[in-house]
């Protein structure tokens, strides 16, 4: 599968991330509430791109299949920023405020850009690190169990099972649409690299701002 080749090649940034200390902060507990408070917002504004992404994606879709599927991927998100919402609302987030970081701002141009410019499967390469590495992150963060504590629910949603369902649909797109391996793979890994550097990025601000 395509899909899982371009995951495998990718396992040291998957690695980098898991070990990032923003991520064992989140697994631990021990992540200042004002490091997440801003991670929340700048996640935020790159769902609202991750969904636009979706849509153009969807009318792109070759058959009305693909074209439900996308809608469906849609609706995930939804959930993801009703989270977000939720921590938002608990810690003083005004998420309609929000402006973009430099990390943030690349990673969502690069989304618009390929989605706009590419076909779907291109789109679903660009689209798809983001999926699996947030389900990689959250079913290692769940071993041996679930912990207790402020971000236990970021933990939950990101290692359910109907989390990792979204991230294989996606994925499907990948092993039937990729008609070019090299730019599925240049495309894949640098979302890779962009959700490392969104990691670094919410970790210095975070440090800025509890400074």
């Amino acid at each position: 599968m395509i899909s899982n080749n371009l995951w495998k090649t990718n396992q040291q940034l998957a690695v980098v991330c898991l070990s990032h200390p923003f991520v064992r902060g989140i697994a631990d507990g021990t992540l200042p509430q004002k490091s997440f408070a801003y991670y929340v917002g700048q996640d935020a504004f790159f769902l609202g791109a991750f969904a636009r992404a979706y849509s153009i994606a969807a009318a792109k879709a070759p058959d009305w299949k693909t074209f439900e599927l996308f809608h469906s991927l849609a609706g995930g998100v939804k959930q993801e920023l009703q989270l977000h919402h939720s921590y938002a609302a608990k810690w003083g987030v005004n998420l309609e405020t929000i402006k973009p970081g430099f990390a943030t701002r690349r990673y969502t141009d690069f989304l618009v850009a390929t989605s706009w410019g590419s076909n779907i499967g291109a789109i679903a390469s660009a689209m798809t690190p983001c999926m699996r590495l947030y389900a990689f992150l959250g079913q290692e963060l769940a071993k041996p169990e679930i912990p207790e504590h402020k971000y236990s629910e970021w933990i939950r949603t990101y290692s359910s099972q109907e989390f990792q369902y979204l991230v294989q649909r996606l994925e499907s797109v990948i092993d039937r649409y990729v008609d070019n391996i090299q730019e599925a793979e240049s495309t894949y890994c640098y979302a890779m690299l962009c959700e490392r550097d969104f990691f670094q990025a919410a970790w210095e601000m975070g440090d800025k701002v509890n400074g």
